[in-house]
């Protein structure tokens, strides 16, 4: 078998960290800076026969002119460039460091308080191994691939691809930028969903009922609450009605085709809330969908990991149970979402 020899880059990369805050650099110096009016930490590439310690060590006293006393060897990210290039780079925090700061040519030092780095022109990648770091993820290994104009278009942790929206603003336009899940949520970004409403009479002329979905205890947000028969997020560059059968397919087992939804319109979604002591901030577009075929609930093939369990309800009820509970306590699905569905439901 050929093997092909890899043309990559190798370089280290360490945030300083005191009193709540880390050490920054804006770079500004170099025109044709690939970091140019970017802030990151410091570091640099690898001299010959160096260690990723060894190189860190000598890379911040160069930059900073601080000498470290202590650090740890948080995660290897790759880049991957839509312009050709390749790097690994070996992450680094430090904690403990001695001496006095001195200017850097390659910008301005700054110290930063940490929540506020979150809003300095960063990569959207960055934002990804700034949340890993803040959550205490054990060693990881990150890879991030951007295009040619420089826009995150996958994203994988330790081999496993990583969910990437598109942004929008609050009128649903994309903004052209891109970010991971968990950022979009610890952020409060903007950004679509896919609701498909189940619904049947339970006889002829009868009342309506919905199917609910009981949400999975290892979801990130709203654990073991009835929600919405199917319903997700939609992916960066994915098309609406794709990610809708999409989500049917993945969450419940059903093939349906575009004309078994009927659109209703788009719910407007925006909550703060604490899981797992994790801020979540939820600002979504949710286009919503009514599905009316025959659904045989003991051929449905439940999406492990996402719903535990699927269950019929009177849609009645289910309006009484989101006007009455606040807080959500045994479902999580909102008043005027459940006013639209039936209203559809009535034309």
């Amino acid at each position: 078998m050929a093997h092909h020899q890899i043309n990559a880059e190798l370089s280290t990369l360490c945030y300083l960290e005191k009193n709540g805050q880390y050490l920054m650099l804006h770079r500004t110096v170099k025109k044709n800076d690939v970091n140019h009016d970017k802030w990151i930490g410091v570091g640099g590439h690898f001299e010959q026969d160096e260690s990723p310690e060894e190189c860190v060590l000598r890379e911040v006293k160069e930059e900073t002119g601080y000498t470290l006393t202590s650090w740890r060897y948080r995660g290897i990210v790759t880049f991957v460039s839509g312009k050709g290039s390749m790097e690994y780079m070996s992450l680094f925090t430090a904690d403990g460091f001695e001496g006095t700061e001195a200017p850097c040519d390659e910008g301005e030092l700054e110290w930063v308080d940490i929540e506020k780095v979150w809003k300095l022109n960063l990569w959207a990648g960055d934002k990804i191994f700034f949340r890993l770091l803040d959550e205490q993820e054990p060693f990881f290994s990150l890879k991030l691939v951007y295009d040619a104009a420089d826009v995150l278009k996958t994203a994988s942790l330790n081999g496993k691809p990583m969910e990437l929206f598109d942004v929008l603003d609050e009128d649903g336009n994309k903004t052209g930028k891109v970010q991971e899940r968990g950022v979009v949520h610890r952020e409060g970004d903007w950004h679509r969903t896919a609701h498909i409403w189940i619904a049947r009479r339970k006889e002829a002329g009868g009342d309506w009922e919905f199917l609910l979905q009981k949400r999975s205890m290892e979801k990130d947000s709203n654990p073991g609450k009835y929600d919405i028969s199917a319903a997700g997020h939609i992916s960066a560059g994915e098309e609406r009605i794709p990610a809708a059968l999409r989500e049917l397919k993945e969450e419940l087992g059903i093939t349906a085709e575009e004309s078994n939804l009927e659109p209703v319109g788009v719910q407007k979604i925006s909550y703060e809330k604490v899981f797992y002591k994790k801020p979540f901030r939820d600002r979504e577009l949710a286009d919503l969908y009514l599905f009316r075929k025959p659904v045989d609930t003991d051929e449905l093939r439940l999406q492990k990991g996402e719903v535990d369990e699927v269950r019929w309800f009177p849609a009645e009820y289910v309006l009484q149970k989101a006007r009455t509970e606040p807080e959500h306590r045994e479902f999580c699905i909102y008043p005027d979402e459940v006013e639209k569905i039936i209203h559809a439901l009535q034309k």
